[in-house]
């Protein structure tokens, strides 16, 4: 489809501004739709469950392939995973799509269709208020600049900034509650102890809670996310994409020196599995994304002091 361009002036400090409907970087899409006949929500709400189906899958495919080679990267041995879980998978896997429902539910209801709003009009704005910024900073050259830094600013540094704030809601969200939910015997008997049962985690056992521990834990903590940052539903479903795949990945029982979701943060799937063995059980309470919250309070257990620990017990 062939869309027209539409180029918009103003008149800012004596100067004459114009952006057009060209003025947009490789990853915005002026579609109404991402998807030819699936709106944005929809597509923003069957995005995670596809992530999180897909890999894994991926994980179960290689925990059921016995590469000899691939053995050296596990971090339990496959009769731990039978011997130790107190759950078995059919129960995992039904949970998971329970929880999976009420997420899509609470999306239907929650999410709008706001993803192609009028961005021309956006840049405007914006280099009005920018414009007085560099003025107050005394910037040179101030009319030559405007544009390209209210482009820069506008597609660049605000969506950015967008996505690792609501990271940090929802790791924050999650670490309290979390911890929380270790700190109480109520709370863990009834709720957070369902996710225990898998004292050696496995990739599609990640969303394996109590209904209202997942309810709580990744489908408000997700709903705050957004709000707070005012993401559109095409970034949101960035965001749960990746908080998705990353969840998956810090459950599939591999330390994998090439899984670009273990090398960017040191909150991974060896990481976690400390959190579920007895001994680190009060430690290592940080989801999804960053440990800061860890190492901040105090909760941070490294494998080295698990197997010291380990050793001295």
């Amino acid at each position: 489809m062939n869309h027209s361009v539409h180029s918009v002036c103003s008149n800012i400090d004596g100067y004459t501004i114009c952006f057009d409907s060209t003025d947009h970087p490789f990853y915005h899409s002026s579609q109404p739709t991402l998807i030819d006949g699936v709106s944005d929500p929809i597509l923003t709400l069957a995005g995670p469950v596809l992530a999180y189906w897909t890999l894994s899958l991926f994980f179960h495919y290689l925990d059921t392939a016995e590469w000899k080679w691939f053995e050296k990267y596990r971090i339990h041995e496959s009769a731990e995973i039978r011997s130790k879980n107190l759950v078995s998978r059919t129960q995992v896997v039904w949970a998971v799509i329970f929880q999976q429902i009420v997420q899509t539910v609470l999306g239907i209801l929650w999410l709008s269709d706001d993803s192609h709003g009028d961005y021309v009009q956006g840049l405007h704005y914006m280099a009005r208020y920018l414009a007085v910024i560099m003025r107050i900073l005394g910037t040179e050259r101030e009319a030559q600049l405007l544009p390209t830094v209210t482009y820069a600013v506008y597609w660049w540094v605000i969506p950015t900034l967008q996505l690792l704030f609501a990271m940090f809601v929802i790791d924050t969200w999650q670490y309290f509650l979390h911890r929380a939910m270790h700190d109480n015997k109520w709370l863990y008997r009834h709720f957070h102890s369902w996710h225990h049962r898998l004292y050696v985690p496995y990739a599609y056992g990640a969303l394996y809670n109590h209904p209202v521990e997942g309810f709580l834990l990744d489908s408000v903590g997700a709903v705050i996310a957004e709000s707070v940052t005012r993401m559109n539903s095409r970034q949101a479903l960035l965001l749960f994409v990746i908080s998705t795949l990353k969840t998956v990945d810090d459950h599939c029982g591999y330390r994998l020196p090439f899984d670009p979701l273990q090398i960017i943060t040191s909150n991974n799937a060896d990481y976690h599995d400390i959190h579920h063995q007895i001994i680190g059980i009060k430690s290592n309470f940080s989801q999804p994304f960053f440990i800061h919250w860890d190492s901040i309070l105090g909760t941070r257990m490294t494998r080295q002091e698990l197997e010291s620990r380990k050793r001295r017990d």
